[in-house]
């Protein structure tokens, strides 16, 4: 299937799809993925949990007044769980990747399960602004979570993802939706209206893959938030690569002395970040 995207003068564009920046992904042949879970089963693993994990309780009070304070909102960010994060910045409520189903998977009776619930229940979320989706995987585009949140009072908020995944949301009546390419920017009105809040899709060494027929054909990636109050870095899914160099240096350049440098916050995958490709 063609690329409609497909530009060649980016070097992470292909016709047929897309791939990283330094490190080109290869996936797993179906004898390596059994072998790969063989070898997993036979040592045991994943491994039961011991002893419960800790979960503290979120304060839905300070979450909903936050909320609703406007210019006066205190920059916070609520872990809810796995990589999902409301974030509440520059006056807005943004979420990412929102997982709140019980298993990562195509149905709800098989796959891979919660270890404990998410720290916060869709019903007990404040009204959610934006959503920042980073890929297609399943622990991170969750159908049903995207869909509640698509109708939740107040109107859908605004999901803004890399390209390729407007028609997926198209098919099940989400239309709110802004598709970027890496290093795009998509500015978001901040509380006061006078104020600039870009968002930026970033590179990110990864891979996409929604069936067995269309890895690579949907872009991955992670976004910079540049609320006037707080700068955060969510990487999404990624490996450690010279991308983290790119980004450095990007935003660099890009922020002017008002704005100040770096980042207040960055949410990384610890996971994926030990491993030299994923």
């Amino acid at each position: 299937m063609k690329n409609p995207y497909y530009n060649p003068a980016k070097k992470h564009h292909r016709p047929d799809g897309f791939q990283n920046n330094y490190q080109s992904f290869r996936g797993k042949r179906w004898h390596e993925i059994l072998r790969w879970r063989w070898q997993a089963w036979r040592a045991g693993h994943p491994r039961p949990l011991q002893t419960p994990i800790p979960v503290v309780a979120p304060d839905l009070d300070f979450v909903h007044a936050n909320a609703q304070a406007g210019l006066a909102m205190q920059p916070a960010a609520t872990w809810i769980g796995h990589i999902t994060v409301l974030l509440q910045i520059g006056g807005l409520n943004l979420l990412t990747d929102p997982v709140f189903s019980e298993r990562c998977f195509p149905v709800q009776w098989a796959g891979p399960q919660r270890q404990t619930p998410a720290g916060l229940r869709l019903d007990q979320l404040p009204h959610i602004d934006v959503v920042l989706l980073s890929h297609n995987h399943y622990d991170h585009m969750d159908e049903a979570s995207l869909v509640a949140l698509s109708q939740q009072a107040g109107g859908a908020p605004l999901f803004i993802t890399p390209l390729g995944h407007k028609h997926w949301f198209a098919r099940r009546g989400i239309h709110h939706v802004v598709e970027l390419d890496w290093w795009d920017e998509h500015v978001l009105p901040a509380s006061d209206r006078s104020l600039r809040m870009p968002v930026v899709l970033t590179p990110a060494q990864h891979w996409s893959a929604r069936t067995t027929r269309d890895a690579l054909r949907s872009l991955w990636g992670g976004f910079a938030v540049l609320s006037p109050d707080c700068h955060v870095f969510f990487t999404g899914d990624t490996a450690y690569s010279k991308d983290f160099t790119d980004i450095r240096q990007h935003f660099a350049r890009a922020q002017t002395p008002e704005q100040g440098g770096g980042f207040d916050l960055a949410l990384l995958p610890s996971a994926h970040m030990s491993r030299a490709g994923s």
